[in-house]
C-alpha cells in the first residue's frame, strides 16, 4: 500500500507552524509530519465486514491542506478528543472494490464506490445500540467516534488503496462517471449547507467564496430555491466566471461587499469610528464557504435582522469574531459538518443519495470544476497547484494508478 498521511508528531507540527511564514514549502519538506509511505506487506482486512478498495481518482480538499500545512491548533474543541496518531489524507475518492470480507453484503469485488466516511462511528465500530446520530444517519456526528473499540480504517484517497468497513463506502450507479462520483462528497457539502436554511420564494441569498464548496452551494440553491436571488462573492476571475455560468444573479469580485449588499437588498450602510461598518437590513441567508474570522464577522453584518448565516467553511484554530449581530440583530449562526441525513419535500434520505440524484438529473454538474490532474507520484506538485488559486485551480485531482517508482 502506498499512502500519504500526517503523523501526530507535535515537535514537527510546531516547527512547521513556526517556519511556515518564512518558508512556504516547509509543509512539504522532510521536516514536516506529512509522509509518503509504502506499507509492506499490504495490511490484511481487519474483520469479516471490511473491504479493500483500489483507488482511481482522489480530490484535494481544503481540509486536507489545513492538516498538511499544520494550519490548526490544539486549542480547538475537536483536539480535546482522543483519536488516532495517524491521519490519512484524501476523503474525496472513487475506486473499485478489490477484496471483501466473508460477511460483506453491501458491495462485491468490482463494485465502483466512493468513501462515505473516514472517521470511525457506531457502524464501523459495530456498536449496538448505535448512538442517536448514527441511528438518524448522521454518522459524522457520532457520539462514539472516539471510543477505542474495533478496527481502524487504513489508507485514504491519496494513495493506491484504502481499507474500510463496508458501511464506510458508497456504491456508485453505472450512469455516473468516475469524475461525477469523485465530486459527490464536495458537492454534498453544498447540498447540506443549503438544506440547513433554504431561502423562501423571493428571498436573497449570498454565497461567500467561489471554490468547489461555494460553487456547489450555488448549484444547490438553484436546485432547491430557483426563485431566490443569489449573489456570489468570488476572489479570482476564473471563480467569478464559473459562478456566472452556473447561474448566479450577481457576482462580486472587485466590488465593496458592504456597498453591494446595500444596493442589492436595500439595506442601510452605517460607518462608525475607526472604519467600523455595519448594515441594517441585508441578505435573508448567507452561506459562508470561507470560514475565516473576517468572513464570519462580515457575513453576520451582511445578514438582515432575523436572517441566518450558515457556516460552511471550516477553521482548525480559534478565531477572533464579532458575534454581536447574533444577539443585537438576532441573526442565526448555523453550522454543518459534511454530509448525513436530509429531509426534503417530506422525504428523508442521505445527502449522498440526494446529491447522486441531482447529478443524474443534471441539476448539479462537475463541468469546469476539475481543473488540474496529476499522477499520484506527483502529489506534492498537485498540492502546490491547489494552494495557488491564481493558477486557475478549483478542484485538483490525483490519478491513483500504482506508482512506477
Amino acid at each position: 500500500m502506498h499512502t500519504v498521511f500526517v503523523q501526530k508528531q507535535y515537535a514537527r507540527m510546531a516547527l512547521v507552524t513556526l517556519l511556515r511564514g518564512l518558508w512556504p514549502g516547509v509543509a512539504l519538506s522532510p521536516l514536516a509530519p506529512t509522509r509518503w509511505a509504502t506499507i509492506v506487506p499490504d495490511p490484511p482486512l481487519p474483520g469479516p465486514r471490511w473491504v479493500r478498495v483500489q483507488n482511481r481518482l482522489a480530490g484535494i480538499c481544503g481540509s486536507d491542506l489545513h492538516l498538511l500545512r499544520v494550519d490548526a491548533s490544539l486549542a480547538v474543541s475537536a483536539a480535546a478528543l482522543p483519536g488516532t496518531d495517524r491521519i490519512y489524507l484524501g476523503h474525496e475518492v472513487v475506486g473499485v472494490v478489490s477484496e471483501v470480507g466473508p460477511a460483506v453484503t453491501r458491495v462485491a469485488p468490482g463494485s465502483r464506490v466512493i468513501m462515505d466516511f473516514e472517521a470511525a462511528n457506531c457502524l464501523s465500530r459495530e456498536i449496538e445500540p448505535p448512538c442517536r446520530h448514527c441511528q438518524a444517519g448522521n454518522h459524522l456526528l457520532c457520539e462514539n467516534t472516539s471510543v477505542q473499540q474495533g478496527a481502524e480504517a487504513i489508507g485514504g484517497g491519496w494513495g493506491d488503496t484504502f481499507i474500510a468497513h463496508e458501511t464506510g463506502v458508497y456504491p456508485l450507479p453505472a450512469a455516473l462517471s468516475d469524475e461525477q462520483g469523485l465530486m459527490i462528497e464536495p458537492l454534498a457539502v453544498g447540498v447540506r449547507a443549503v438544506l440547513r436554511r433554504v431561502p423562501g420564494r423571493g428571498e436573497r441569498a449570498l454565497v461567500v467564496g467561489a471554490g468547489t464548496i461555494g460553487l456547489g452551494a450555488l448549484m444547490a440553491l438553484r436546485a432547491f430555491a430557483p426563485d431566490c436571488t443569489v449573489a456570489v462573492l468570488a476572489r479570482y476571475p476564473h471563480q467569478a466566471a464559473l459562478a456566472q455560468r452556473l447561474g448566479a444573479d450577481e457576482v462580486w469580485q472587485r466590488e465593496d461587499p458592504y456597498v453591494a449588499t446595500a444596493s442589492l437588498t436595500g439595506a442601510r450602510l452605517y460607518q462608525g469610528a475607526f472604519g467600523n461598518r455595519t448594515l441594517l437590513g441585508g441578505f435573508d441567508v448567507i452561506y459562508d464557504c470561507v470560514g475565516s474570522g473576517r468572513s464570519i464577522g462580515d457575513s453576520l453584518r451582511w445578514a438582515r435582522a432575523g436572517g441566518a448565516v450558515v457556516l460552511v467553511g471550516a477553521a482548525f484554530r480559534p478565531l477572533h469574531v464579532d458575534l454581536t449581530p447574533v444577539w443585537h440583530q438576532e441573526v442565526d449562526l448555523v453550522g454543518l459538518y459534511g454530509h448525513g441525513s436530509e429531509t426534503w419535500r417530506g422525504e428523508t434520505c442521505s445527502t449522498y443519495d440526494l446529491t447522486r440524484d441531482l447529478l443524474l438529473a443534471g441539476r448539479l454538474t462537475v463541468d469546469g470544476l476539475i481543473t488540474h490532474r496529476f499522477p499520484l507520484r506527483e502529489w506534492k506538485r498537485a498540492v502546490r497547484t491547489a494552494l495557488d488559486k491564481a493558477s486557475g485551480a478549483v478542484k485538483v485531482v490525483l490519478e491513483c494508478a500504482p506508482p512506477t517508482a
